[in-house]
């Protein structure tokens, strides 16, 4: 089977070099704000859905919870693992393919780790996978952005330097996808890398969660939880249920 664009990205040094500034302070503001929002109990079972390197999974144990981790990076995961402890693991996993059942009191999915796949059905699958993996009062908390206001304000070509590597970058909406085409040079070697991810609306989730047996129970635009302005907000974050 054909590798897909995120198998080679996320795998590559140059993905964690090019997005090496992130910002944990806003990470962690998230997860404070839904805690405190969600009140889960101490040691409640997390479940960070495509965790990356781990960010928000090792700020959610430091508050006391039980978190597991899961990416298809196994580049990250590596990385991830120098975290582990008795209630922190990560796991190589494809999010359409989670074997856990009834078992998270909540499962995340942060930052825009969604909308990867070509098909509607691969997306409902992982929505699928995502519910199964939950407690049947547990909740799903999936964070994207906001793709109106991305689609107005796309700067369409920028470059950064990072590391001694100029990045190239090129952005443009094309059959239904925001595309970030990204071109560079180093050690005499040119490369070149995409990010496809899903123009998602509201009314797309609102589809694909009621075909997984999820329901949105609230809907929120910003990491400080404000309410969702598909004008204004930066974020979509919608928590839901199972049905």
């Amino acid at each position: 089977m054909q590798r897909k664009w995120f198998q080679y990205w996320f795998n590559s040094p140059y993905y964690h070099i090019l997005y090496s500034q992130r910002n944990d302070a806003e990470a962690e503001y998230l997860i404070d704000n839904l805690t405190a929002h969600l009140k889960p109990a101490l040691h409640a079972r997390i479940l960070d859905i495509a965790c990356g390197r781990g960010r928000h999974a090792v700020y959610l144990n430091k508050k006391g919870f039980d978190v597991t981790g899961i990416d298809l990076s196994e580049q990250s995961i590596r990385y991830a693992r120098q975290f582990e402890q008795k209630h922190l693991h990560f796991y190589v996993h494809d999010m359409r393919k989670l074997s856990y059942i009834n078992y998270y009191d909540i499962a995340l999915n942060l930052f825009t780790s969604f909308g990867y796949f070509d098909t509607e059905k691969d997306h409902v699958n992982a929505l699928k996978s995502f519910r199964k993996s939950i407690k049947e009062d547990g909740t799903l908390v999936l964070d994207y952005f906001n793709t109106k206001k991305i689609i107005s304000n796309l700067t369409h070509r920028e470059s950064k330097t990072l590391e001694g590597i100029e990045f190239d970058i090129h952005k443009f909406v094309a059959d239904g996808k925001i595309i970030k085409q990204i071109n560079f040079e180093h050690k005499q070697k040119n490369f070149a890398f995409e990010e496809r991810v899903q123009a998602f609306l509201l009314a797309d989730f609102e589809r694909m969660m009621e075909k997984s047996g999820l329901k949105i129970t609230e809907i929120f635009g910003s990491y400080n939880l404000e309410p969702f302005d598909e004008i204004k907000s930066d974020r979509l974050i919608l928590l839901c249920k199972k049905i």
